[in-house]
C-alpha cells in the first residue's frame, strides 16, 4: 500500500520520525506520546489499544453486515421465486408485487454491502498504521469513511449505525490528539477525497456484486418494478 498522497516529504518525514516515540505506544513500554496526552486526559488508554478495539468493534459490525446480507440474499432469492411463478401463471398483478418488493430489499442490500466492503477497506488501513506511522494522515479518512458509512447504514440497520458513530468520534479524537502531541496538524476536511476515493471502490466492487448474486427480474415484472441496483 502507498503512503497517502498530498503530504509532501518534509512533513512525511517530520510524522515519520514522530512515530518514533508513538511506537512506544503500549502499556509495557512507557511512550512519551501518551504521556502528553495523559496530561490533558486522565486515565486514557494506550494508543494503541484504543485502535486494537477499534478494529475489534470494526470487524463485529463487518460480521452483523455479512450476516445481514446473506439473509437479505436468501429472502430476494424466495421473492424471486414467487415472482417467477406469478408470471408464469400469468398474473401479473401479483408478479408486480413481488417486483416492487424485490425492488426495495435489493436498494437495501446494495447499501449493507457497500458498507461491509468499506468497512473491510477502514480495517486494513488501521493495521497498516504501525507500518507507515502516518497516524494522522491514514487516520483522517477511516474516520471519514466510518461517519459516512454510519449516516448511510442508520436507516438501514441503527444498531449498526449507531455503534459506527461512536467509533467515528473515537477516531477522530485519535487523529487530534496524535496531532496536538507530535505538533503536527491536520485538516479533517482534506480526508474527504480520500475518503471518497474508498466509498467510491467499495460501491464499485458492490454494483458488481450485485449483479453476480441477484439476477435480474422477469422483463415484464422489471418494467413496473423500481430499478433493482440504484446508484
Amino acid at each position: 500500500m502507498a503512503p497517502p498522497q498530498g503530504v509532501d516529504g518534509s512533513k512525511r518525514k517530520k510524522v515519520r520520525m514522530s512515530f518514533k516515540s508513538i511506537k512506544n505506544w503500549d502499556r509495557e513500554q512507557g511512550a512519551p506520546l501518551l504521556s502528553k496526552l495523559g496530561e490533558r486526559v486522565h486515565h486514557q488508554e494506550p494508543l494503541k489499544e484504543r485502535i486494537n478495539q477499534v478494529i475489534y468493534k470494526l470487524r463485529v459490525n463487518q460480521n452483523r453486515l455479512e450476516g445481514a446480507n446473506l439473509k437479505t440474499q436468501q429472502h430476494d432469492k424466495s421473492l424471486f421465486d414467487k415472482c417467477v411463478a406469478a408470471q408464469m401463471s400469468k398474473d401479473n398483478a401479483r408478479a408486480t408485487m413481488y417486483a416492487n418488493e424485490i425492488a426495495e430489499i435489493r436498494k437495501m442490500a446494495k447499501v449493507t454491502l457497500r458498507s461491509e466492503l468499506a468497512l473491510e477497506q477502514v480495517i486494513l488501513r488501521l493495521e497498516t498504521i504501525e507500518e507507515f506511522g502516518d497516524v494522522a494522515s491514514l487516520m483522517g479518512p477511516v474516520a471519514g469513511v466510518v461517519r459516512s458509512i454510519k449516516n448511510q447504514i442508520t436507516g438501514v440497520i441503527p444498531q449498526v449505525g449507531y455503534e459506527l458513530g461512536e467509533i467515528s468520534e473515537t477516531l477522530s479524537g485519535v487523529v487530534m490528539e496524535v496531532g496536538e502531541a507530535t505538533g503536527t496538524t491536520y485538516d479533517m476536511e482534506t480526508s474527504n477525497p480520500e475518503a471518497q476515493k474508498i466509498l467510491g471502490e467499495a460501491n464499485t466492487i458492490a454494483e458488481q456484486r450485485m449483479r453476480e448474486k441477484f439476477p435480474e427480474l422477469p422483463s415484464s415484472a422489471s418494467a413496473l418494478a423500481e430499478p433493482t441496483i440504484p446508484r
